[in-house]
């Protein structure tokens, strides 16, 4: 069987993916024409120089990169360093690519705002397009959103008697993760945290507390004026400073842990198949 050179064009076409190692710029382009047609995901390894106009200008000089075309339309540019992209367009931009002067180019067009990535490409060491079958979602626990929804199925982790009444509850500064009362009537107001919370959720609570004392007609009767607006700051854990600022501000704290447990028993039936 004979050998193949690293330096020869090779390509496998296995129904799910295309690949060629070493090509010329008219195969690549063939290649990443036929990915986009086929709503592929196009993943490029190649010497490459960027350039970018929109809400702001950069280039990035010649230099090995991994480039990324999505389906959805996002247009990814990374560097052997650091998580992030270097460049990058978001979905539902539009990808195109063509020769100019025998040289691929690699366009990526966003309408609003306007923007338009350009790269150029010269050795390209690999590239390949694949037909990705993926239709899952990440499932993710240990949120805040995770924290609410523990608090309105089991309240009494707060306090006995009390009461949750909405979420994500609209005032002025924003949404108050969940508002209710407790078994004295008087109104709750509770700000969620994962993680340590610190200074800064405490005095994001305080401007929850104060829109709702400044808001008369957040009051529905006047029994309901007399009573007090309790501020409860709901955490794993918080700082020494939130601590002290807490105190100063009369704000409660109470500590939870998020719950941390993924969705268990997942039925899978031959549908999926």
């Amino acid at each position: 069987m004979e050998k193949i050179n690293n330096k020869q064009l090779v390509m496998y076409n296995l129904m799910k993916y295309k690949l060629l190692e070493t090509p010329n710029h008219e195969n690549a382009y063939n290649l990443v024409q036929e990915g986009l047609r086929k709503k592929a995901t196009v993943y490029i390894y190649a010497n490459c120089k960027i350039e970018y106009e929109g809400r702001a200008l950069s280039q990035l000089n010649w230099g090995e990169r991994i480039i990324l075309i999505k389906p959805d339309g996002s247009f990814l540019v990374h560097q052997d360093k650091k998580v992030e992209p270097v460049n990058w367009q978001p979905p539902k931009s539009k990808a195109r690519a063509y020769l100019k002067n025998e040289t691929l180019f690699l366009e990526s067009h966003r309408r609003t705002p306007k923007e338009l990535l350009t790269v150029e490409l010269g050795e390209i060491h690999l590239i390949n397009y694949t037909n990705i079958e993926d239709f899952e979602d990440l499932e993710q626990a240990g949120y805040e959103k995770d924290m609410g929804d523990m608090i309105m199925e089991r309240p009494h982790i707060i306090e006995e008697g009390f009461k949750p009444t909405a979420r994500e509850y609209s005032v002025e500064h924003g949404f108050i993760d969940i508002l209710g009362k407790d078994k004295e009537n008087n109104l709750m107001v509770l700000e969620l945290k994962c993680r340590k919370a610190g200074v800064s959720a405490v005095k994001q609570l305080k401007r929850y507390l104060t829109d709702f004392e400044d808001l008369e007609d957040s009051l529905t009767n006047e029994e309901c004026e007399k009573q007090d607006i309790r501020g409860i700051l709901v955490a794993p854990s918080i700082d020494e400073d939130a601590k002290e600022l807490i105190s100063e501000e009369g704000i409660e704290f109470v500590s939870v842990e998020p719950p941390k447990e993924l969705k268990k028993n997942k039925k899978v039936t031959l549908d999926f198949f």
